[in-house]
């Protein structure tokens, strides 16, 4: 069984840190941050990761205030997606972060009315601030990356494609080769600015079970942060982001995946928002048609990840430019709130279009991967079959289900994840 977008070295890290998942309230959530804080060392950051504040009644962050009054001066940070992220006082200092301190054009410090620093943090702004927390020395990093490994193989998978590849993933994964502490074979997509250094460097460590597969290059943000790039502007949308926001240009992507091509490997491209996905699809089809594309994949595909958003006219392009769609369904669980606030309900019934993408050609295991992002959601492909097929949390009633007409069947579900019979491997739906 093929987990198809996977983190690993995040989903070793999220096995040791704390969590809000199942959090009820911001009350709770607060609750959470004070014992974290309590059980840690005095110099440690406190990271939390599952912060779904769209299922809080509350509707939003910790303020600044309530943040660090939870925390007194320990640096604290907690996300969802990675995409955004709420971080108090000692991390914004500790990270450079202030009012009108630049990060990129695709990073955001939110501030009040009165121009002062909310805490929340979006894109490029948030990943700063996770990155400002100590690293894990080498052999923690190889301790985390064994744990996430079986982690997955306990699920029952037997593959596993990281997306956004650390440079140093690659020798780890190879030393657990060699001490035969290795039983699934994993596929790596190093960021694209990385690329041409992973590929020179790769025969140190390569081999059969660890490949070096693809670049990652990221289009847009997410439907949580609404940062996903979107053909219509959001119900809620940002200040000055009303249709959220690409990434790169059109001219910068075309760039990315020619450059790739050169190097002989296709890209898996980051594109939640229809948006993106055009721009997406646009760019592989013109490097299929016109540039070195068909040659960069012949051992491994082209592929536009997560695809939450797929406009009409373009759900048809997949099966005929014979690009791979991923999609993590299981997202779908997490997200019910957040979509039914910020997406318009015709685009709504929209999301994850799976039944349109199959009766397109896009067929289950070949051109349609299914994989769960871990860590930012869970791992079981279970969520991922429950979410495809049933199109809801369990206990919801089938009126609260996002895009019913979209639904698939469970066949269909387990196929997705490279199971050639679509018969589940044991799992059962709750």
């Amino acid at each position: 069984m093929r987990e198809a977008h996977a983190h690993l070295a995040g989903y070793g890290e999220a096995l040791t840190i704390p969590s809000l998942s199942g959090c009820a309230s911001l009350a709770e959530c607060l609750d959470r941050v004070r014992q974290a804080a309590a059980d840690s060392e005095a110099n440690q950051w406190v990271r939390l990761t599952s912060a779904r504040v769209e299922s809080w009644p509350e509707r939003r962050w910790p303020t600044m205030r309530e943040l660090n009054a939870a925390c007194r001066a320990r640096c604290v940070i907690m996300s969802f997606d990675h995409h955004s992220a709420m971080a108090n006082t000692s991390a914004l200092v500790a990270a450079g972060l202030r009012a009108g301190v630049s990060v990129s054009e695709n990073g955001l410090v939110c501030i009040d009315p009165g121009g002062e620093p909310t805490g929340v943090l979006l894109e490029d702004a948030a990943y700063k601030a996770w990155q400002s927390a100590p690293e894990p020395d080498e052999r923690e990093r190889e301790r985390q990356v064994g744990v996430a490994l079986a982690s997955l193989r306990s699920l029952g998978y037997t593959e596993a494609h990281d997306l956004n590849s650390q440079p140093w993933l690659g020798p780890i994964l190879s030393r657990l080769e060699r001490r035969g502490e290795l039983d699934l074979r994993v596929w790596l997509y190093p960021p694209v600015a990385d690329i041409e250094r992973s590929v020179r460097g790769r025969h140190a460590w390569e081999s059969e079970s660890v490949r070096v597969a693809g670049a990652k290059i990221f289009a847009d943000g997410t439907l949580n942060s609404r940062t996903a790039f979107m053909l219509e502007p959001y119900l809620e949308p940002l200040p000055g982001m009303e249709r959220g926001k690409a990434m790169l240009s059109p001219w910068e992507l075309a760039a990315h995946v020619a450059a790739t091509a050169r190097l002989g490997y296709p890209v898996a491209v980051h594109a939640i928002g229809d948006a993106a996905a055009r721009m997406v699809l646009d760019a592989l089809e013109h490097e299929l048609a016109h540039g070195g594309g068909e040659r960069a994949r012949q051992e491994f595909p082209y592929r536009v990840e997560h695809c939450e958003l797929i406009d009409e006219a373009d759900v048809g392009r997949f099966a005929r430019l014979g690009v791979v769609c991923g999609v993590q369904p299981c997202h779908l669980l997490a997200d019910v709130e957040a979509l039914r606030r910020f997406v318009p309900a015709p685009r709504l019934e929209r999301v994850l279009p799976m039944r349109e993408l199959i009766a397109t050609g896009c067929r289950p295991g070949e051109l349609m991967w299914f994989g769960s992002d871990v860590p930012i959601v869970g791992a079981d492909p279970a969520d991922s079959v429950q979410a495809a097929t049933q199109r809801r949390r369990p206990g919801m009633l089938q009126a609260a289900a996002i895009g019913w007409s979209q639904r698939i069947g469970e066949a269909e579900a387990w196929a997705a994840f490279g199971l050639a019979d679509g018969a589940s491997p044991g799992h059962r739906l709750r």
